[in-house]
């Protein structure tokens, strides 16, 4: 197996599987049926003793508890990790409304996750069958996420044993935003997975130095959130957006979403650079 073994499957199961497809029966409208919702990922390698992994143990800085992945699995090398583009249907209609998410990104936000776990599983399957042991974090019952009062009461922090994202800047894949998505080479407007194995192979490069190198603060992020919950000064405030899209699950169960701070942005589809001073 090789990581060009594995783009290989990924690639293949994306543009060939029935569940990266809107079906009829699920269709918010019946033009949506047979829509692609995820487009083929770029993946990335992290070794499972990488420093920064480690780090995140307890990282308030973070807001994170973040196992390590040894946790996952005895014996672990690898976490990959991998990102998977919205196709530009899903950007462009969730362009339209100012406030309210398409209903084609709500089905690439929740369908698209469940189609995001198939592909962890079909990875997992790949790796199995040449020998090797893998885990899903985001899959596995050892995993949580939950909200708590900060110790110095200063609001809600939002965290979990297992970040998609920090996995993501470990492997090489991209780097922090102003609205807390990870900006990877095709952009920010998509989802993360990752599959934790003792499969060996060489660490993707990290070519940032700084975890928010690829964020231009062009501002564009504060103007599309319909929440207001991205600022300057504090970057997102999850509880605000927590509380948003609480709303748009109540109206539109069991879809919900947004995204607004993710497509007509400038780093939307790529990786913007910064102007040199």
């Amino acid at each position: 197996m090789t990581p060009l073994d594995l783009n290989r499957i990924a690639a293949a199961f994306v543009e060939t599987s029935p569940l990266n497809r809107v079906s009829a029966e699920k269709a918010l409208r019946p033009e949506l049926a047979g829509m692609q919702m995820l487009e083929p990922p770029i993946l990335g390698f992290a070794s499972a003793d990488d420093e920064y992994l480690l780090s995140l143990q307890d990282n308030p800085q973070a807001n994170l508890k973040m196992d390590p992945p040894s946790f996952w699995l005895e014996g672990a090398k690898t976490v990959i990790s991998f990102f998977l583009p919205f196709p530009e249907q899903v950007k462009r209609s969730n362009s339209l409304d100012r406030r309210q998410p398409s209903q084609e990104y709500m089905h690439a936000r929740v369908d698209g996750q469940t189609f995001l776990i198939a592909l962890c599983q079909h990875l997992k399957e790949a790796l199995e069958a040449e020998g090797y042991q893998a885990v899903i974090p985001a899959a596995d019952p050892r995993f949580w996420s939950n909200a708590a009062t900060d110790k110095k009461g200063n609001g809600i922090l939002f965290t979990s044993n297992w970040s998609e994202r920090h996995a993501a800047y470990a492997a090489g894949l991209g780097t922090f935003s102003l609205n807390k998505g990870l900006i990877t080479q095709k952009g920010m407007a998509g989802r993360f997975g990752s599959i934790i194995t003792n499969w060996e192979t060489t660490p993707t490069p990290r070519t940032y130095m700084e975890l928010e190198e690829h964020c231009i603060r062009c501002g564009a992020c504060i103007v599309a959130c319909p929440a207001q919950a991205i600022s300057w000064e504090n970057g997102k405030d999850h509880a605000r957006c927590s509380a948003y899209l609480g709303e748009i699950l109540a109206a539109n169960r069991p879809y919900y979403g947004c995204g607004k701070c993710q497509t007509a942005v400038p780093c939307e589809s790529m990786a913007p650079h910064k102007p040199v001073k």
